[in-house]
């Protein structure tokens, strides 16, 4: 009889790594089941979703408590979910704030659970984690440098590659070359980062038009996020086109420079080759207490897999239309800058794995299942 798995995802990059991670655990064991939480990608792969990702869409200590009635109501239904189906297994993507809670109710149920996806510990909240070690059966890292910091607290982890080396198609993308005056637009996938970041792009854009008329503006619409809303927060007359998410890896590949929200994008970027402005701006109180415990020297993941700036980091009052057209512009008018830097995610490509994350996790985990 197959399996009966709950897998957790908390927000979209994790319903995209969630719904691979099932596809390769169905082609080795094709009677499994699947419930739990996630997006449109694990529900079309066949997950009976109690609750949907795009419901759980916030960023940030403060951000939090606005939805904290919601949050609440949706881990007492998981609670009570994983109790009347008793899966065989628990597995959560990334998102710890979220999914530590669903940790502790599947470990005191006696639901071993695996984390695809490690959490990112090693850059604050280190305390967390003896709580992990407790409550997780086994870890499975995507970025290099994490098997090193979770070993010295005895754990069981696996680095299996990043799973965005299988997602993006790169015989498909790779002969595309960057069009002269194309900048894309990447505000990000939440609602609260993209209200902070769109006007200030939308600065930026008509700052860098006056200097050169030529450039344009093309936006990836976040599944999610309504065209509509992305053109009531582009305040400035400059044309903006909106393009749908399905082909981001040949668009991001297409442009000159990107100009992003902090987060998976940005790495997904770095693969693609395109040279990228990280952004990020949090409400002030959490900024403050982030600036306390954060112990990392950078927030890009590519910076931190390189151990350099690669990309510029404008966080803050720098993530501002002025700072960021600023930098953009210093990009485009230096002549060998902008291939420079596609030189260098050369190497950064090299360093995040082979392709098959999601199939080595899929194996250990049908492994661990079947003892």
């Amino acid at each position: 009889m197959g399996k009966k798995i709950w897998i957790n995802a908390g927000e979209t990059s994790g319903d995209l790594h969630g719904g691979k991670l099932m596809e390769a655990i169905a082609a080795i064991a094709p009677d499994t089941e699947f419930c739990g939480m996630g997006g449109q990608e694990m529900r079309a792969k066949g997950l009976d979703a109690v609750l949907r990702v795009e419901d759980l869409s916030v960023m940030g200590f403060t951000e939090v408590f606005g939805k904290l009635f919601d949050i609440l109501k949706m881990l007492r239904k998981i609670k009570h979910e994983l109790a009347q189906r008793k899966p065989d297994a628990v597995i959560l993507i990334d998102a710890p704030e979220f999914n530590f809670r669903v940790a502790k109710y599947a470990y005191n149920l006696g639901i071993p659970v695996y984390y695809y996806i490690s959490p990112k510990l090693w850059a604050w909240r280190t305390g967390r984690a003896k709580f992990i070690a407790k409550h997780v059966k086994r870890l499975f890292s995507i970025l290099p440098f994490e098997v090193e910091f979770y070993r010295q607290f005895n754990m069981e982890i696996d680095y299996i590659g990043n799973p965005l080396v299988d997602v993006i198609d790169w015989a498909s993308i790779d002969h595309i070359t960057p069009e002269k005056n194309k900048i894309g637009i990447l505000p990000g996938s939440r609602k609260k980062e993209i209200e902070a970041l769109m006007p200030q792009f939308s600065r930026a854009a008509s700052i860098m038009v006056q200097e050169n008329p030529e450039l344009e503006f093309h936006c990836i619409q976040a599944p999610g996020i309504s065209q509509e809303r992305l053109r009531e927060l582009w305040t400035s007359p400059v044309p903006l086109q909106i393009h749908s998410p399905e082909n981001r890896y040949s668009f991001m590949r297409s442009c000159l420079m990107l100009i992003a929200a902090s987060g998976t994008v940005t790495l997904e970027s770095a693969l693609v080759g395109t040279p990228t402005l990280i952004t990020y701006q949090l409400s002030k109180l959490t900024f403050f207490l982030g600036t306390k415990i954060i112990k990392v020297p950078y927030v890009g993941l590519p910076n931190l897999i390189m151990n350099r700036e690669v990309f510029p980091e404008l966080l803050q009052e720098d993530a501002n239309g002025d700072v960021v057209a600023q930098r953009a512009l210093a990009w485009i008018n230096t002549t060998g800058k902008l291939d420079a830097i596609r030189k260098d995610l050369e190497v950064l490509r090299s360093k995040v794995g082979k392709p098959g994350a999601a199939n080595r996790a899929a194996k250990l985990i049908i492994e661990d299942l079947s003892k």
